[in-house]
């Protein structure tokens, strides 16, 4: 389908994230110049002239206020869904039963049944899947994982990850879709399977936790005052195969931006990552004198691939909206049939069960084995 043109895409959703794809569906071919320029074909929203507002604003040669539309336009080929978490199921679903491929936001769903259902649908589809775990593919991380490989720093013995920001730090702030329970569970869905996906890809997917969750703030303001039903602080220690790790995790950080800290310990050396410093990478060796040893920054540059195609000299940095073009390069390499560094649905399902089991573990006050 998608090599007879010029691949046709569709967009649900045109907010913080709809936007990241539109640019990264516009940038993909003049950064890469190896893949043909997508065709913007059909974007959905909530109501016809917000649609048509930002078909325009966007590229996209037109707009309906009903997101089926979209799915159901032969036009299209790959439905790109950024709507909130609640909605992905069935929009991906009802993409794939259509023929279509399917870049999904993360979280995959918000039940482990949605999920377990997403997948099937893409199994009996045989249609090409995504999740926008887009932090896997920024250049740093991408040398992170070269480095454990090569065997840099030994044998792989502890992982910590922690991802903090403050978006729902203000307990103040009035009651919204992210305190409710159909959203998902809270920190742990909502951003925590970001640092879930680097540690798939890193090292291994957990097989064993225990969890446990906080509320900061136990109502927030509306009518008469609203319980809040998810949780904004996660603490979680885990095992990945003999890797022993942590998981830490707070939506209410003052101070803290985009914030995922990833240290990777081994047998020979460590290596240390912060998001907010995103073009950088520390690396400690514990090879040679000891007078001599210490953390040595590795900045990303051009013989970071594929930071060469953005920009041609190091010290420049790239950014958030750079590793969804990056994302959508992936997507277009699968779709042709070839190797890309992608979180499909497949892959994504392991992030939701390891999710689940922390959510079970906390219920439980216990160790729960991921998948049982």
């Amino acid at each position: 389908m998608a090599g007879e043109r010029n691949i046709g895409v569709g967009l649900i959703g045109t907010g913080y994230m709809g936007k990241c794809h539109a640019l990264a569906w516009n940038a993909v071919a003049p950064t890469f110049g190896d893949v043909a320029r997508p065709r913007l074909v059909h974007l959905g929203e909530a109501n016809a002239a917000l649609a048509g507002q930002k078909a325009a604003e966007l590229g996209f040669a037109r707009g309906s206020g009903d997101w089926r539309r979209v799915v159901e336009d032969p036009e299209v080929d790959i439905v790109s869904i950024t709507t909130p978490n609640a909605f992905h199921a069935e929009m991906a679903i009802a993409a794939l039963e259509a023929g279509k491929h399917v870049w999904c936001e993360k979280p995959m769903a918000t039940s482990l049944a949605d999920a377990e259902a997403m997948l099937a649908a893409a199994r009996k589809a045989g249609r090409v899947t995504a999740l926008g775990y887009n932090y896997i593919q920024n250049p740093a991380t991408r040398h992170m994982k070269a480095l454990i490989a090569e065997g840099v720093i030994g044998t792989v013995n502890h992982v910590r990850f922690e991802m903090d920001e403050d978006f729902m730090a203000d307990g103040t702030a009035p009651f919204g879709w992210k305190s409710m329970a159909a959203s998902g569970y809270g920190a742990l869905d909502d951003f925590g399977v970001h640092p879930l996906s680097l540690l798939s890809v890193l090292v291994v997917p957990i097989t064993e936790v225990i969890a446990d969750l906080a509320k900061p703030y136990e109502m927030r303001p509306a009518s008469g005052g609203k319980a809040v039903e998810t949780h904004d602080i996660a603490n979680v220690l885990f095992r990945a195969g003999t890797i022993s790790g942590s998981l830490l995790l707070n939506r209410s950080a003052w101070g803290r931006k985009g914030r995922i800290a990833v240290q990777v310990f081994g047998s020979e050396g460590t290596l240390a990552y912060d998001q907010e410093r995103m073009n950088e990478l520390q690396l400690y060796e514990a090879r040679g004198t000891a007078a001599n040893q210490g953390f040595r920054t590795i900045l990303t540059g051009t013989v970071h691939p594929p930071y060469d195609k953005f920009i041609p000299a190091p010290g420049h940095g790239l950014g958030f909206n750079d590793l969804k073009v990056i994302e959508a390069r992936e997507i277009l390499k699968r779709i042709a049939g070839e190797p890309a560094h992608l979180i499909d649905f497949e892959a994504g399902l392991a992030v939701e069960r390891a999710v689940h089991a922390m959510a079970r573990s906390h219920a439980e006050k216990a160790w729960v084995r991921v998948g049982s």
